[in-house]
């Protein structure tokens, strides 16, 4: 029986082992042989580890389950991580926790729980949404911070698939000029910017589910009942065109805050960290 006559069942049975399978944390392994993107040819985990080994106090922000920033052999000598999802967040507190990082569960309609001026080194590697003014507020001046971030227009193929063409408003999101212009309004003067366009392969329907699962942005609401039918269509594509093809982009930002640059009357009250 050739894959394109395989049955329905077996599709099914891809379907419900992705949709059941653990998606916590921001490790990718279960994806392994399923589906490949290509890496930034910067090398973020490397460019971060070097920071981290002359930083005083840092901050890692939206840090998954902590896995990119357990990469560095060595960190901050006071190295403190956020992380907004409650799943995530237990991970990154049995990951991180070990090391001495301060590990704190942050809501981001609220201000970071840190007073200003607290940080010589901010970290991201893909933050939900990049909050300069806040960013600016816990630099302390002449500090750096070093991300990277999710560009424009990231895995749209697979968001139109399911949903139809994106606006150009929300393809434009995320660009590399508009972060700048955000950055810039904050205070933060951008030292380097990189940017690259990566391709990503998905070789079965269950690859796309778990992805889904976990990347929550690129399909609101995902689910698999909801999706079924496209998640047909899906397969069947994968079956006829041996895979599915997207395209993500990222970009490397480091930015710095001045050292005349004052802080911003936010109220930070509930502070962790006072200086």
């Amino acid at each position: 029986m050739t894959k394109e006559q395989r049955p329905d069942y077996e599709t099914h049975t891809l379907i419900e082992a992705a949709a059941a399978a653990d998606v916590t944390g921001w490790g990718f392994s279960w994806l392994d042989g399923r589906a490949t993107e290509e890496r930034p040819p910067w090398g973020y985990a490397k460019l971060l580890a070097k920071r981290l080994r002359t930083a005083r106090v840092a901050l890692d922000l939206d840090t998954g389950g902590g896995e990119v920033l357990n990469e560095a052999p060595v960190l901050a000598v006071e190295q403190h991580a956020t992380e907004g999802w409650p799943p995530n967040f237990e991970v990154a507190c049995a990951t991180l926790g070990p090391r001495g990082v301060q590990i704190h569960a942050t809501d981001r309609h609220q201000p970071l729980p840190f007073a200003d001026a607290t940080f010589d080194l901010v970290t991201s590697r893909h933050p939900v949404t990049p909050r300069w003014s806040e960013i600016a507020r816990v630099l302390a001046p002449g500090g750096e911070y070093f991300a990277q971030h999710v560009g424009p227009a990231s895995a749209d193929e697979l968001t139109e698939f399911f949903y139809g063409r994106t606006s150009s408003r929300d393809r434009n999101s995320r660009a590399p000029d508009v972060e700048t212009r955000a950055a810039n309004a904050a205070g933060l003067v951008i030292d380097e910017l990189q940017t690259a366009r990566l391709r990503m392969e998905f070789f079965d329907v269950g690859a796309v589910v778990w992805i889904l699962r976990k990347c929550v942005w690129w399909v609101p609401d995902f689910d698999v009942v909801t999706h079924t039918g496209r998640l047909l269509a899906m397969d069947a594509h994968i079956r006829r065109e041996r895979s599915f093809v997207a395209y993500s982009s990222r970009h490397l930002v480091r930015a710095r805050k001045p050292c005349n640059l004052q802080p911003r009357n936010e109220d930070a009250s509930g502070s962790d960290v006072r200086r």
